[in-house]
């Protein structure tokens, strides 16, 4: 499968002894009544997984506000107010890995996250882990997120090895970038002194001259950008050659990614970085009925998700739930994209 805005360079495998069981729907199906030769997922004993009611409110876990998953986060309460009369609480957080901890502990009900933590939570190898999460189910697709770094223009910075010993903005702790960008600094041996903090206080250190070097990962365009370009003169950077290669051997769950010269007003051409994939995620626990009216919701309603943030565009086709090709996901979405003739790989059937 291609992509204009990037190139898939593998896909992380992960034993399925490591993904959660779950039981089905009422009738011991995830596939509905016309799945027929289509059903990938034969019938197994499974584990007592308590299904919860269709909720009355949920909370959503997005990230710092200023980033894209808060407006998207907006956008979903919304979303399940006018089409499923659910009400919601969009709750700033550190972002995915926090999303993680918070449907883990049954504090949220709705997350966003990226496949770096996503891999971690079934592998139990992250850092930031004290035991496997492997109760996380994926429900939908939404945009990839690449890292990008920039650099008030008098500091003459342009690229990654201009930060050598240089105080660096990352995001917050919990966070895509707050957590990867001091790893991606590590493994290129920069010593920088990296601070976590909310996308949009970093941008006002910038803008206050705090601050000369920030990197990012978020949907683009990311806000705080095109606040900081629109008052100060800034350079945009990514990540790629030797550089890039030596990150992605390390850190497998990442794809290339093209950041188009349209994407920001400080951009002259394209410019090469790395992304990671973003999914809306649930509990094993929620109920089918309402992750299925989620997503139903979600895809019949992408047009208004996109008016929250641009980078929704991605999810515009149902096929682009095939980012996924190894994590779990919950029966209602499987039930959702099966009516619709996706042809759902085996490894994303929960046993």
């Amino acid at each position: 499968m291609e992509f204009t805005t990037f190139k898939k360079t593998g896909i992380l495998i992960l034993s399925s002894a490591l993904f959660g069981l779950t039981g089905c729907g009422n009738d011991g199906s995830t596939s509905g009544e016309d799945s027929g030769s289509n059903q990938k997922a034969e019938e197994t004993e499974t584990t007592d997984v308590e299904e919860k009611d269709y909720p009355s409110t949920v909370t959503i876990g997005t990230a710092s506000q200023g980033g894209a998953y808060y407006l998207i986060g907006g956008g979903l309460g919304n979303l399940l107010e006018e089409n499923l009369d659910v009400s919601s609480n969009v709750e700033a957080t550190g972002g995915p890995i926090h999303n993680l901890q918070l449907l883990n502990s049954g504090d949220s009900q709705l997350g966003m996250v990226t496949t770096g933590p996503l891999a971690e939570a079934y592998s139990g190898e992250g850092d930031w882990l004290e035991e496997q999460f492997d109760g996380i189910r994926v429900a939908f697709p939404m945009y990839y997120t690449p890292f990008h770094w920039w650099s008030r223009e008098e500091t003459d910075a342009t690229s990654l090895q201009d930060l050598q010993d240089q105080r660096v903005g990352v995001g917050p702790s919990g966070g895509t970038s707050g957590t990867y960008a001091p790893m991606i600094h590590e493994i290129l041996g920069l010593n920088t002194d990296d601070v976590q903090a909310g996308i949009g206080d970093l941008a006002s250190q910038m803008l206050d001259r705090q601050l000369d070097y920030i990197g990012f990962a978020g949907g683009l365009p990311t806000p705080s950008v095109t606040e900081i370009e629109a008052q100060a003169d800034i350079n945009i950077f990514g990540i790629e050659g030797e550089d890039r290669d030596k990150v992605m051997e390390e850190m497998d769950y990442f794809d290339t990614y093209t950041i188009s010269s349209d994407t920001y007003e400080s951009l002259e051409e394209d410019i090469e970085s790395i992304a990671m994939y973003n999914f809306g995620v649930v509990n094993e626990e929620a109920s089918e009925e309402f992750v299925y009216d989620l997503v139903k919701a979600y895809h019949e309603n992408i047009d208004q998700m996109i008016s929250t943030h641009s980078a929704l565009g991605e999810a515009e086709d149902l096929e682009a739930i095939l980012k996924n090709q190894q994590y779990p996901m919950h029966p209602g979405a499987i039930r959702y994209y099966e009516e619709n003739d996706i042809d759902l790989p085996e490894e994303v059937y929960p046993e």
